[in-house]
């Protein structure tokens, strides 16, 4: 759904900030979407083919280096990607692949929500406030009500605060920190050399860098040590084949259950606006004020 919402994010220091600092934080529409172990993928997956975007000379020439999701099965792979393989099935080099090794949940490792939020204990749920907005709605008629029971006119004009807030909550995000195994597979030396740089020089002097997917933003980690791996040595009849191991942390978080999630993804509620106590007046012979 698309609200006037906070924009906070969870994946760095500071974001969340005290309990009042949402009132003066930057209102923008955004979609609301749920994070899952998908979502981390996907986001990184979309890093390495949108944001690196490799090249390397073949004999064709200077072209894309495919990227591919190593935990999908081949039937799948051949169907979606038949540039990948060649007419008997083998793999066409180079190329990039990338898994996911392990999903470690560490309470030491936390990010911006350090403390445990506990959702309502309703059908409703929700933790942490993300949004405000008014219910134009309920607003209009609980003052057209007040205006015509008070001046008998819809729509006169008056001050009195009958406003309906409604406002959106969402879980409390579950940090993990996700090892991810990148692949550099090639038939020639200049091909990973070509290819290995970009993973080097990206990040300069530092090596995390930050990757987004459906309005959610994590942080990576690419390790120093860059696994060589061929066949040269051996100087055997077997055809020569060149790869690099590079291994990538992701500090990730989790929004909700996924499917499992009985309770909604994201909860509004509305604050009440007036009590009213239900009197039998006629029988009492009093006015309706």
């Amino acid at each position: 759904m698309g609200v006037k919402d906070v924009v906070l994010d969870f994946s760095s220091p500071g974001a969340l900030g005290a309990a009042g600092a949402i009132e003066d934080a930057e209102l923008r529409e955004v979609s609301m979407m749920p994070s899952t172990l998908e979502t981390i993928d996907r986001a990184l997956f979309k890093w390495l083919d949108e944001e690196l975007d490799i090249f390397s000379t073949t004999n064709k020439g200077w072209n894309k280096v495919p990227v591919i999701w190593a935990g999908s099965e081949r039937a799948h792979q051949l169907k979606r990607d038949k540039d990948v393989r060649d007419s008997s099935g083998v793999l066409k080099l180079p190329m990039i692949t990338v898994s996911r090794e392990s999903v470690v949940k560490d309470p030491n490792s936390k990010g911006v929500a350090w403390a445990h939020i506990p959702s309502k204990s309703d059908a409703k749920g929700g933790a942490i406030t993300t949004a405000r907005r008014i219910g134009q709605m309920k607003t209009a008629n609980f003052k057209n009500a007040f205006s015509h029971r008070e001046f008998k006119d819809y729509n006169f004009p008056t001050n009195k605060k009958l406003t309906v807030y409604e406002t959106v909550t969402m879980p409390t995000p579950t940090y993990i920190n996700l090892m991810y195994d990148i692949k550099i597979r090639a038939q020639y030396q200049q091909q990973i050399n070509e290819i290995l740089t970009p993973f080097i020089v990206k990040t300069g002097q530092i090596d995390n860098f930050f990757m987004e997917y459906d309005n959610h933003k994590f942080e990576g980690f690419i390790q120093g040590n860059f696994g060589q791996g061929n066949n040269i040595a051996s100087m055997s009849d077997n055809e020569r084949t060149y790869q690099t191991s590079i291994s990538a942390k992701i500090l990730g978080y989790l929004i909700g259950e996924g499917s499992n999630e009985e309770r909604p993804k994201i909860t509004i509620r509305e604050n009440a606006v007036t009590l009213v106590q239900m009197r039998e007046r006629a029988s009492l012979g009093e006015n309706e004020t």
